[in-house]
């Protein structure tokens, strides 16, 4: 696995890693459990390394950070063997070292289910320049890189193959991938901070959940226009031939790991070709305004609840697999 992070002097190997850097460290850390967060298969021990380490880089993307170190944590059954994990780590190592990730150390320990906890390090230049949740003001625009839907409609297509009959083969895979190897936007969310972002978010338990995150912390409210949410190509056939509500794949679906966004309204447009320069898109949805709570509309009339996934009271996780 890498381990060429610049601040890094000491990696994988020793009792501890040390590492050298300037401005402010941001740490954050997930977990994946089986039987819970994934199965095999569908996924695949290198799916899981993958998509271990991304949600956890997901969580610096949202506060503006650059990734520099990754910690492991592996709890391991006793009838996985030596090939699952060598395929796990070759997943693992390869995003990490796509985005200049230095998987510095870890543990290893028996546990009755697999699982890969990961521990992230990135940096800012100092503290007030990572983009938090509670700093989104009435008058800002509310915006999401990317197009939703895709993980949860992927999650369909895993669970039910059949229903990629609906699809063309490469749109079916690309719905798949949404769910088995989603894409920390560790570069749009650097360009965001830069644009002047208010508060950020990334979308892992869906958007009128995540919303609500920021509108509790912000103190303000998110107004929505469902109409204007970008939804994945492919989502609506495959809602279609599951009979459920693409809209309901885009707002409640979770773990698209885009970015929910406010920004002042005058940086909207630098902020646009700023994402855009990092090879996805920034879309418009809505607006910051006085009150609380997130209020999801359509056509100017409330039609929807926000909802989505909550970790403290579901006993069913994103992407779990029934």
């Amino acid at each position: 696995m890498p381990a060429d992070s610049a601040g890094l002097v000491i990696g994988s190997g020793d009792d501890a890693a040390v590492s050298l850097r300037e401005g402010a460290a941001v740490t954050s850390v997930d977990a994946l459990v089986e039987g819970v967060h994934f199965r095999m298969p569908p996924f695949s021990p290198a799916d899981v390394g993958h998509k271990a380490l991304a949600v956890a880089l997901s969580d610096l993307a949202a506060m503006g950070a650059s990734p520099e170190e990754a910690y492991v944590q592996l709890g391991v059954p006793e009838e996985v063997d030596d090939d699952t994990l060598l395929e796990l780590a070759d997943g693992l190592g390869r995003l990490a070292a796509e985005h200049g990730v230095a998987v510095a150390g870890g543990d290893v320990t028996r546990a009755p289910a697999l699982l890969c906890a990961m521990t992230v390090v990135g940096s800012v230049s100092d503290p007030a320049a990572a983009v938090r949740r509670g700093g989104a003001q009435p008058g800002d625009v509310v915006a999401v890189t990317g197009a939703l839907g895709g993980a949860a409609a992927g999650l369909l297509a895993l669970d039910r193959p059949e229903l990629a009959a609906a699809l063309e083969p490469a749109a079916a895979e690309r719905l798949r991938l949404r769910q088995l190897r989603p894409f920390p936007r560790l570069a749009a969310g650097r360009a965001l901070a830069e644009a002047g972002a208010t508060s950020m978010i990334d979308i892992s338990d869906g958007l009128g959940a995540d919303a609500g995150h920021v509108a509790a912390a912000s103190g303000a409210a998110l107004g929505i226009e469902v109409e204007r949410v970008p939804v994945e190509p492919g989502v609506s056939e495959l809602a279609g031939a599951a009979g459920v509500d693409p809209l309901d794949l885009a707002l409640a679906g979770g773990e698209d790991y885009e970015l929910l966004v406010t920004l002042p309204e005058q940086g909207l447009e630098a902020a646009v070709a700023a994402v855009a320069a990092t090879g996805t898109s920034l879309s418009a949805i809505g607006e910051v305004t006085p009150g609380e709570g997130v209020l999801l509309s359509e056509g100017g009339a409330a039609t929807r609840q926000p909802s989505g996934f909550d970790q403290l009271r579901s006993l069913r996780a994103p992407g779990a697999l029934p």
